[in-house]
């Protein structure tokens, strides 16, 4: 009974087979995906993309804002197997949907983020948290009437909410964003 220690468990490490996983779920190149992947270890020597290096990255792009709740809700969605950091595969993969992935994996991906505790519904509170951490994030201080994040959050639930239980489901979330596109620019901004 030996144990693994190839390239397998080493994260600097791009394998023909990742190589050929990432191409068959992105729209890059073997080259692009090469360079993406060099690109990834000068920034992050050990393959491993930690939470604050994360939110560095997001405040060079938002420098009037403040990016950390954004983040928290972002990290959360790309560090898919939850070990407190992002890979390379995690970080290509959420790279080619906010990039290139069509309007309904954008979507997806925003549900995802949203959906906070993971329930599978958004509710008022969890849209409320989320609308206010993307205001930080655009540094957005004019948050009174109907730019209220709750305000907002209770409008988009209401007009999105077809069964009437006060909560998003992703049918429900997906439909909404795809026949209003003020929210849809609100919610996911470059979709």
């Amino acid at each position: 009974m030996g144990t693994i220690t190839s390239s397998q468990n080493d994260k600097t490490v791009l394998t023909s087979k990742q190589t050929a996983m990432l191409r068959a779920n992105t729209r890059f190149t073997e080259q692009q995906i090469k360079d993406w992947h060099a690109g990834f270890l000068r920034d992050c020597p050990d393959g491993k993309l930690s939470k604050d290096r994360f939110m560095s990255v997001y405040e060079q792009f938002y420098p009037g804002g403040k990016a950390k709740e954004f983040c928290k809700y972002a990290f959360a969605t790309f560090d898919r197997d939850n070990n407190g950091t992002i890979d390379f595969i995690e970080f290509m993969l959420a790279i080619a949907l906010t990039q290139t992935g069509d309007l309904e994996q954008r979507l997806t991906l925003a549900f995802d983020m949203y959906d906070i505790n993971g329930s599978g519904s958004i509710d008022k509170s969890e849209m409320t948290r989320v609308i206010s951490a993307m205001y930080d994030l655009v540094g957005e201080t004019e948050r009174k009437g109907e730019r209220d994040p709750k305000h907002r959050a209770s409008e988009i639930i209401k007009q999105f909410d077809v069964t009437g239980n006060k909560k998003l489901t992703k049918e429900e979330f997906i439909a909404g964003c795809k026949n209003d596109p003020v929210i849809r620019r609100l919610l996911i901004p470059n979709a």
